[in-house]
């Protein structure tokens, strides 16, 4: 079977599906109430599964919320070592502090992996450690 759209699949090949009636008339009806009966437009199939389609392009599965916490872990983490190498070079990175800062403020996504939750919250409490560090650091200064 060859599926070609909404209708659904059709037959592959030279093989062709009559219509119930297109080649059967009944003595005395006229032949042009056939041909009006069937070309007379039907409702739109499949509606319903594009509006459902839609729908679930909008829910969030557990694989996607688990690849964006991986995504925004795996940032946090290189904004920390740009920090850690501008503190070994001596230089004062702002960048990468508001970097981190603004990654750090952003929600993170629940996971139902309770390992992979924990190393995010350990994550996220560095960032938010080294933020603090180094905002009392420049309020000082």
């Amino acid at each position: 079977m060859k599926v070609t759209g909404p209708s659904g699949p059709q037959p592959v090949g030279g093989q062709r599906t009559q219509r119930p009636g297109a080649g059967f008339s009944l003595p005395g009806t006229a032949a042009a109430s056939s041909v009006g009966a069937a070309s007379a437009p039907s409702a739109p199939a499949g509606v319903s599964g594009v509006s459902a389609l839609m729908a679930l392009q909008g829910v969030e599965d557990a694989t996607e919320r688990k690849r964006r916490a991986i995504r925004r872990g795996r940032g946090l983490l290189d904004e920390l070592d740009a920090l850690r190498i501008a503190a070994l070079e001596g230089v004062d990175d702002g960048g990468a502090l508001q970097r981190l800062s603004r990654a750090a403020g952003e929600a993170s996504a629940a996971v139902e992996d309770p390992d992979l939750a924990m190393v995010l919250t350990q994550i996220d409490l560095r960032a938010a450690v080294e933020v603090a560090k180094r905002d009392v650091r420049r309020s000082a200064a």
